[in-house]
């Protein structure tokens, strides 16, 4: 009977496969040293211990979390011969222009500058710079850009803006966080109004998605405030109307949600934000010229009507609780609103103007470095100091500089050939100006 119960186990073994048991790490061989090529060698040094039954064992599977923790620790260094603090230390003080080659040295280098804690460091530090991008309609309808540099005074090349924008009408464009600037809403030649938004990081170099806005909507109004973004009316094809909904993007939700609706539809032409309000001008749904302030403590509008929005023109700008506009077409004069007399009339003029040609003419005004900053149609800047209240900026001249950019000349020659050919209307023009730091 024994030996009847004995032949059916060992014929059961011989029909299943024995799972081998999991290892020891001392006891297994895997773990000699490879210079000892026998079991007998091995067995001198690994007192009582068996041959392992998985000869073809991983051997990742020894190392423990310890090991690769271990392993973590002796990453190469930034820096040969350095600390990656003192690495870090010298690496913030590479210029802005650099970075697209400090990315490509190492992945270590590239996910250094994609974060948030060298920036922030650079930021903290007086380090960071402020460079003024540009995006502009060239003569065959596409969007280009370029960014100013002005510490070299040079316009740098970037990535190309995505595809869906690169034709589009009537888009927005701002800046949160200070260094992403977001492009939003707009017609597409092919599919009319869109929603989307899309934003480029200054960190990466990159553009990314975000979310979309709640309405279609081209040709509308949009200001930032307290870092949050804000469009209202405009117009959308597929409603064939002039829109008055208005509604703002939380960067730190990643949301969209709507505000309170503007008083009467309007598609703005001009904005600013001065005094903690957003100040719009348009032409309403008759093409009536009309005006409206939004306060986003109280989520409401109310229309305006005082002698800021009668003097008021594009482009203006608020900087150090002062508003500015452009009095000529060169931007070589600048009016200044007083809110005591409730009037535009003080003046900051270069005594120095360019002409009233439209490649000439003043696209951009933007806070640059604490300076007032004009970019014109030739991509051609000036900037002027008033950010000391006791100098007399209104008859100073010295407090302009003028830059001298590239294709200045080229392009002036080309703005009076094309006049004298007719083919004016196909010139290029800026569409947006905005300032972003890293």
């Amino acid at each position: 009977m024994e030996q009847s119960v004995s032949h059916q186990s060992s014929n059961a073994l011989r029909g299943f496969r024995v799972q081998a048991p999991l290892v020891d790490s001392v006891s297994c061989y895997c773990k000699v040293d490879s210079g000892l090529k026998t079991v007998v060698e091995a067995r001198k040094f690994v007192p009582g211990s068996k041959l392992c039954i998985q000869p073809d064992i991983n051997p990742n599977a020894h190392k423990s979390k310890s090991s690769r923790k271990e392993r973590s620790r002796v990453q190469p260094p930034l820096l040969p011969g350095l600390p990656d603090d003192l690495a870090i230390a010298c690496l913030i003080r590479v210029p802005h222009a650099e970075h697209r080659k400090l990315r490509l040295v190492c992945k270590k280098w590239y996910h250094l500058l994609a974060g948030n804690f060298f920036f922030s460091l650079r930021k903290s530090l007086g380090m960071a710079e402020e460079w003024v991008y540009v995006l502009k309609r060239d003569r065959d309808g596409k969007i280009s850009w370029n960014a100013f540099d002005p510490i070299h005074q040079l316009w740098q090349p970037l990535p190309p803006v995505p595809r869906e924008y690169s034709e589009a009408l009537g888009f927005g464009c701002a800046v949160l966080s200070g260094f992403h600037l977001y492009l939003f809403g707009g017609k597409d030649p092919l599919r009319g109004s869109m929603r989307r938004v899309v934003f480029y990081s200054a960190r990466t170099n990159k553009w990314h998605r975000a979310p979309g806005m709640l309405r279609k909507r081209h040709f509308f109004g949009s200001c930032v405030i307290n870092n949050r973004l804000y469009v209202a009316g405009g117009e959308c094809d597929g409603i064939h109307r002039t829109l008055r909904s208005a509604e703002v993007y939380d960067p730190n939700k990643n949301r969209w949600s709507f505000v309170q609706d503007m008083s009467t539809a309007m598609v703005p032409f001009i904005g600013v934000v001065y005094d903690g309000k957003w100040f719009v001008k348009g032409l309403g749904s008759h093409r009536e010229v009309m005006s409206e302030a939004y306060d986003p403590e109280s989520n409401s509008w109310s229309a305006v009507s005082n002698g800021m929005v009668s003097g008021w023109r594009n482009p203006s700008i608020s900087l150090n609780g002062q508003l500015y506009a452009l009095d000529c077409r060169d931007g070589c004069k600048l009016r200044v609103y007083d809110g005591a007399t409730d009037s535009w009339n003080k003046f900051i003029d270069s005594k120095l103007h360019f002409g009233s040609s439209r490649a000439l003419e003043a696209a951009g005004l933007v806070p640059l470095n604490g300076k007032l900053c004009i970019i014109r149609n030739n991509m051609s800047v000036s900037l002027v100091d008033v950010s000391s209240p006791d100098k007399q900026v209104e008859s100073n001249p010295q407090l302009w500089e003028n830059i001298a950019s590239r294709g200045h000349f080229r392009t002036l020659f080309t703005n009076i050939w094309s006049s004298i050919a007719g083919r004016s209307s196909l010139r290029s023009h800026i569409v947006h100006c905005q300032v972003l730091q890293a």
